[in-house]
């Protein structure tokens, strides 16, 4: 693992990035910078905030850690994994993990342990489970697909699924993107926002090849199953978050962009090392965390990060 380098005071950005977006919403805090908070690593990724213990968890793809940051002790390794890269809370608090190299979706107990909830559909191994999302009841979706893989594929695409954690059930919600990667609901849980980076030869169908990238809002229909497509963004992201007002924070190339509740854009901002996801977390919920290549960043914004609705923490 490469070592790991920390200070007890941020690396501060120079620029400042505006307050004031076009759409005349105040995304930012006042004065608010990009800061370094910690490098060393291989690669970021899905980072999420344990409220009870007031640090970050994020994952180290590459070194196969999940690591720790908290103001008070800076950084360190949190737990060995399997090549996680999205992490969530589920509504109890309990840390849930895609792993890539595992091929599943794990959730761990206070001990350290990985229980595995799922790791196949119809007896077919999963690609690499990429990043999850939590509903208010219970359900998790994730996305599949094959960055990861190491083997040869067993599906013969690159779904989002549906698991029922209580009854061990999971279906197909989605099988019409290429390259399904994060994945987030609305704060009302009426839409679901599934980002698709884009088409390439990974693809078992190549009709899939040449798709373009792009974060595609769904209708969530009253009875909690996926209704129709309602817009999409001609850009893609890898992960993305969700403000309390409904916007929606995703990555692209070295910028988060910020886009209202109907797709439109709100403001960006640039960040040092290309951002792979983001969450937030912190005071008030209203600091927004980075995970960008080998280092994790941080920015203050004005609205607090929407929590799923029914989490207990």
């Amino acid at each position: 693992m490469p070592r790991i380098r920390t200070s007890w005071l941020a690396i501060v950005f120079a620029g400042w990035c505006c307050c004031h977006s076009a759409s005349g919403q105040n995304i930012w805090e006042a004065e608010a910078k990009i800061e370094k908070l910690a490098t060393g690593m291989g690669f970021t990724e899905g980072p999420v905030w344990l409220p009870a213990e007031n640090f970050l968890v994020f994952s180290d793809i590459p070194n196969s850690k999940l690591m720790k940051w908290s103001a008070e002790t800076g950084l360190s390794v949190y737990r060995e994994c399997e090549q996680a890269n999205g992490n969530i809370l589920d509504l109890e608090g309990r840390l849930i993990s895609c792993q890539h190299a595992a091929r599943n979706v794990v959730r761990w107990d206070s001990e350290g342990k990985a229980e595995v909830l799922i790791d196949r559909f119809e007896s077919m191994r999963f690609n690499s489970p990429n990043d999850v999302a939590v509903r208010s009841d219970g359900t998790l979706w994730f996305s599949d697909p094959p960055w990861g893989l190491r083997d040869q594929p067993e599906l013969p695409g690159h779904w989002v699924f549906k698991l029922d954690p209580a009854k061990g059930v999971v279906e197909v919600v989605l099988r019409d993107l290429a390259m399904p990667n994060g994945i987030n609901f609305s704060p009302d849980e009426t839409r679901l926002y599934v980002a698709d980076t884009g088409g390439n030869r990974r693809h078992p169908d190549p009709a899939f090849h040449q798709t373009p990238a792009g974060i595609h809002c769904y209708e969530i229909t009253n009875d909690g199953t996926l209704g129709k497509k309602l817009f999409s963004i001609p850009h893609g992201s890898d992960g993305m978050a969700v403000d309390i007002a409904g916007n929606l924070y995703t990555t692209d190339r070295d910028l988060v962009l910020v886009y209202d509740a109907d797709g439109k854009k709100v403001d960006e901002i640039r960040v040092p090392e290309n951002p792979a996801n983001v969450t937030f977390g912190g005071e008030g919920y209203r600091t927004l965390f980075i995970t960008a290549r080998t280092s994790l960043y941080s920015i203050r914004t004005k609205n607090s990060g929407a929590k799923p609705p029914g989490a207990g923490w």
